[in-house]
């Protein structure tokens, strides 16, 4: 470990044990102030005499002596016949005094003393009565060091510590890295961009879905530049105090600006920078933080060789303003790989791994179309655990399969008891998919079909992943809707019933066919509007019953869907039964058997 790192953590560690002192002194303080009440006020019950006794006892003369103190209204009174003293409170002491010196002159032989203040009594009354105060102090103090308004975000900047990973180790993007490049060759040499009049860009916005590798990237720019790099998340930038955010902002630019050229990257900068509001509360901030880290990108000079790297998946929640030239004034779309990405990203992550030489990673990269790099990733480690479990000397194809299982559908549950009933039901629900796929051209084929449970899935039916799609027809849509709807087909054509296994089935159907009417203008009646918008009230300017013809559009594409996948599996009952009564007796069917069956 070095030394700044070193004496960083030292500077972290005094900060909290000082912390953990105020409040464990703060605790103790309340408590002995709780235990003190709680006893002077027991023993105050036995020793407190009311004023209105007071009185009745020194008429009867009962009084023995009666003590004051100069400026205070309470009293110390010693009774004839009794060792200890009793307490009162005199609403009046001036009419007290007449009335104790009265009783006197008509023989009562009470004695009256009074003392002047004692200066050395009063500071631990003047200290009590300042401890709420102390308290909120040390209180704010403490939540002031707990929101953090030291330094925030992780530096990589000593030698040591700067991120090593560079280009070659980041897969599947290609052209995403050459368009980088040039940003690595500003912050390497940025006289020769000056002496051309370029002036580079201040931002750089990286947005796609999570895990496909936003934040590597921009850790491989900063090492492939060399360069300082430093991180920070948006959420780090929100706290409860009003003020907070921007003051980060300031710091966190302040810091750059001594370690340029550097690269700042802010990690989920949809959490600054959403779209600004006239709310107040919580969007207040978020206004304030977000208009603070505009003004600080405006005010870089061109000798600030500081370049703000964002990343995101919301896009569309970013706030028009930085996304004007000035700002970032580059966006660029960190797609999830393709074949080709897919395979480089799994024999990066497997150069660790004790692979089988049966093992296919190409045949791994084809089954896994969609998925992004982080699943992949973990998709070999799942399956490093589980060849460590089954006491393999190296991972297996069996390992990777069912890892891809694993991570895909969910843990298998061969515990769970069904009743014959449940597990009926569940094959013929299964064969009702396989089936109706089969006959479908637009749908891929079967890979598995199983009645052991996975997840929250009762059984599931695995479909081959081999081909990126980049654009999905309406034929191909209306397909899918088939296939979603055959299981829900087969268990009223089978058992004239219908069951709750379809919900998930029902759910991502009517998801499909909403978006085939609002989002891709598919529908006949309704024409090519995207009916979605970017605002919630945009629907309504099509008029105030839209909602009802896209309800009925939507209804529309689920019967005709729910028809077909009944026609199927009336045409094909052979088919659909043979494959359930052998889900029942053996579980599970592979792709070579399911072809077998329908040969």
């Amino acid at each position: 470990m070095n030394k700044n790192k070193e004496g960083k953590n030292n500077k972290q560690n005094k900060g909290l044990l000082i912390s953990a002192i105020t409040l464990i002194a703060i605790i103790i303080i309340l408590a002995g102030v709780a235990i003190y009440f709680a006893t002077s006020n027991k023993n105050n019950d036995d020793k407190t005499i009311a004023y209105t006794d007071l009185i009745e006892q020194i008429s009867y003369g009962n009084v023995e002596k009666v003590e004051m103190t100069v400026g205070s209204t309470s009293i110390k009174v010693k009774m004839k016949d009794q060792e200890e003293e009793k307490k009162s409170i005199v609403p009046n002491t001036e009419a007290f005094i007449e009335l104790v010196q009265q009783k006197k002159l008509e023989g009562n032989d009470i004695k009256l003393e009074q003392k002047s203040k004692n200066a050395l009594l009063q500071i631990p009354a003047t200290l009590l009565s300042l401890l709420p105060t102390l308290i909120m102090v040390a209180l704010f103090v403490m939540i002031f060091k707990m929101q953090g308004l030291g330094e925030k975000g992780q530096v990589y900047e000593d030698t040591e510590r700067k991120t090593k990973i560079r280009f070659e180790d980041v897969a599947g993007l290609d052209e995403e890295k050459e368009e980088l490049i040039e940003i690595v060759d500003f912050l390497k040499r940025p006289e020769k961009f000056s002496k051309m009049g370029a002036k580079i860009p201040k931002g750089v916005l990286l947005y796609g879905k999570p895990g496909t590798g936003k934040t590597l990237i921009a850790k491989a720019i900063a090492g492939e530049a060399d360069v300082p790099f430093i991180s920070m998340s948006g959420s780090e930038f929100i706290e409860m105090f009003a003020g907070l955010g921007a003051s980060r902002v300031r710091k966190l630019i302040d810091k750059a600006r001594k370690l340029s050229p550097c690269i700042v990257f802010i990690d989920e900068i949809d959490a600054i920078g959403a779209r600004r509001t006239s709310n107040s509360g919580a969007e207040t901030e978020n206004n304030q933080t977000l208009n603070q880290l505009l003004v600080e990108m405006d005010g870089f000079s061109s000798e600030e060789t500081i370049i703000v790297l964002a990343a995101t998946n919301r896009p569309e929640m970013l706030d028009n303003a930085l996304l004007r030239p000035g700002r970032f004034d580059r966006q660029i779309t960190i797609p999830t790989p393709d074949l080709k990405g897919r395979l480089d990203i799994l024999k990066i992550h497997s150069k660790d791994k004790r692979l089988s030489d049966e093992v296919n990673l190409e045949s791994i990269a084809e089954d896994t179309a969609g998925f992004t790099g982080a699943e992949l990733a973990n998709i070999l480690n799942e399956g490093a655990i589980i060849a460590t479990i089954k006491k393999h000397e190296e991972i297996e194809n069996s390992d990777i399969e069912e890892a891809v299982k694993k991570v895909t559908v969910g843990l298998e549950k061969h515990s769970r008891v069904y009743s014959e009933k449940d597990k009926k039901l569940t094959a013929y629900h299964e064969a009702g998919h396989a089936v109706v796929s089969k006959y479908l051209p637009t749908q891929t084929d079967v890979k598995e079909v199983s009645i052991i449970p996975r997840g929250v899935a009762g059984g599931y039916t695995m479909y081959k992943s081999d081909e990126d799609k980049y654009y999905i027809s309406k034929t191909e849509m209306k397909e899918k809707l088939i296939a979603l709807l055959g299981g829900r087909a087969a268990e009223k054509l089978v058992l004239d019933d219908i069951s709750t296994g379809a919900s998930n089935d029902i759910e991502v159907a009517t998801k499909i066919a909403r978006e085939m009417v609002t989002k891709y203008g598919m529908s006949d009646n309704l024409g090519p509007i995207d009916f979605q918008g970017k605002e919630q009230n945009d629907m309504f300017v099509f008029g105030e019953n839209i909602g009802d013809k896209i309800g009925q559009e939507v209804k529309l594409l689920i019967d005709e869907a729910y028809k077909e996948a009944q026609k199927l599996l009336m045409d094909h009952r052979d088919k659909l039964d043979t494959i359930a009564q052998t889900l029942l007796q053996k579980e599970k069917i592979n792709e070579q058997e399911f072809k077998k069956i329908f040969e």
